[in-house]
């Protein structure tokens, strides 16, 4: 059986979004090199970031036609969240509205990556 554990977003500058990364999970990453860089979740994933400039890196794709999505807890105000990420300089693509499954945000990391941030509506 296979079971998804890992994350990974190509991104143009590995030290740039780590340092993205970092703030935004408040965590430092569990890996770091040059080209490469992983964060452990409690979850059990691991979120990483790899270079598009490594000397091993093919890809033909391009653009983005996907979330990552961050399902809060109800501890956590959305709107709060997204007022503290927007201090802290994070782009937001789409301010806090209340969708079909909750209230909701979408922020962008520095290469364009959508983190949507949403709790469930009761």
């Amino acid at each position: 059986m296979l079971s998804p554990n890992l994350i990974l977003l190509y991104v143009e500058d590995p030290e740039k979004s780590a340092a993205f990364y970092t703030r935004l999970f408040g965590r430092e990453p569990v890996a770091a090199y040059p080209s490469y860089v992983a964060y452990a979740l409690e979850n059990g994933l691991t979120f990483s970031l790899w270079s598009t400039r490594a000397a091993n890196f093919v890809s033909s794709g391009y653009g983005h036609r996907m979330e990552i999505a961050f399902m809060v807890t109800d501890d956590v105000d959305v709107d709060r969240l997204h007022t503290a990420w927007r201090a802290a300089g994070v782009e937001i693509e789409q301010e806090p509205m209340t969708a079909v499954f909750g209230r909701t945000f979408v922020a962008v990391d520095p290469d364009g990556h959508r983190l949507r941030v949403c709790t469930p509506d009761e």
